[in-house]
């Protein structure tokens, strides 16, 4: 669906991105992540068409975005970081006109208007004036603009950003509802966020990309150590040595919430250890109480590629 190929843009002679290739399969919902004045959003105003690169190309349906750009941006649905409402309309008069921009006949507006309002829940904010919204529901009102004209592609730049807690969690369920039927682009701050509607992760760092996989293979290309969680009844001055005598384990913290002793262990990559594991617990009469093995979060994935720091 989306093809950017050596994309350079610089503001003046900084420049904002460079050399950045990625492709988007139809169907996708990709999170694009990278920490303030990586290119975040210098890249999805590019794909958007509503930035030209200074170099480089980016394809929408096999449509240029600077050579056919009418044509790819009918392909669009953009929500940008500050949503572009006109807070003196009503909702239903705001879409109206959107349609209209978008180029939508009539006869097609009245009822995609129904399904969108339905789909974004405005149902009882229809005739209510955008500027006495709360911010939650500004934000359907975008993501509803954004989806009238049936785009194959939706891009969201932030779209839970300054949402109160039960918004977002409702945002979140609209997006994952989209991405059933649209490829989505999605970038966002909040990890967590992207750890659950996100199929795919692209991180940019410095106008570079560093890194493009599933949050599960970045974890496992990154980690280097297989880590376990344990929580067992017994003493901790008799498990922590045993514990640590299994062979192939490199570390054991331990902590200790409430009289509930928990112990997360390092091995060596590739080693699966919950046998062994077992096995000393059982054999020395403690009870095993709880047993997983613990991937990087995709924070610690963040932090690990934009950071020099030593997780």
């Amino acid at each position: 669906m989306i093809k950017a190929e050596s994309l350079t843009h610089y503001y003046g002679p900084y420049p904002a991105i460079q050399d950045v290739n990625f492709g988007v399969r139809r169907g996708e919902i990709l999170g694009f992540l990278g920490p303030n004045g990586a290119g975040k959003t210098t890249t999805m105003r590019i794909i958007t068409g509503f930035l030209p690169p200074t170099r480089g190309t980016v394809t929408l349906d096999g449509y240029d975005v600077v050579e056919q750009s009418l044509e790819a941006r009918r392909r669009v649905g953009y929500l940008p970081e500050t949503v572009p409402l006109y807070t003196d309309m009503s909702v239903n008069n705001y879409l109206k006109y959107m349609g209209t921009l978008r180029g939508m006949a009539p006869s097609a507006i009245k009822p995609r208007l129904s399904d969108v309002i339905d789909v974004c829940r405005l149902g009882d904010y229809r005739k209510t004036h955008i500027g006495k919204l709360s911010k939650g529901f500004r934000q359907r009102v975008g993501i509803a603009q954004a989806i009238l004209h049936q785009p194959q592609l939706l891009v969201l730049d932030e779209p839970t950003i300054g949402i109160d807690p039960i918004q977002v969690v409702e945002t979140r369920k609209l997006i994952q509802e989209l991405g059933r039927d649209q490829t989505v682009v999605l970038s966002s701050h909040i990890l967590p966020e992207v750890s659950m509607i996100c199929d795919r992760v692209l991180i940019i760092n410095e106008g570079h990309i560093v890194a493009e996989d599933t949050p599960k293979n970045l974890a496992d290309g990154l980690q280097g150590v297989e880590r376990l969680e344990v929580e067992i009844g017994g003493p901790a001055a008799e498990v922590l040595p045993v514990l640590k005598a299994i062979r192939g384990v490199h570390d054991v913290s331990h902590t200790n919430r409430d009289g509930r002793h928990t112990y997360m262990i390092q091995a060596d990559a590739g080693q699966d250890l919950r046998d062994a594991i077992s096995q000393v617990v059982i054999g020395n009469g403690w009870s095993l109480r709880g047993l997983q093995m613990v991937g990087m979060s995709l924070e610690e994935i963040f932090l690990r590629l934009t950071t020099h720091e030593e997780l």
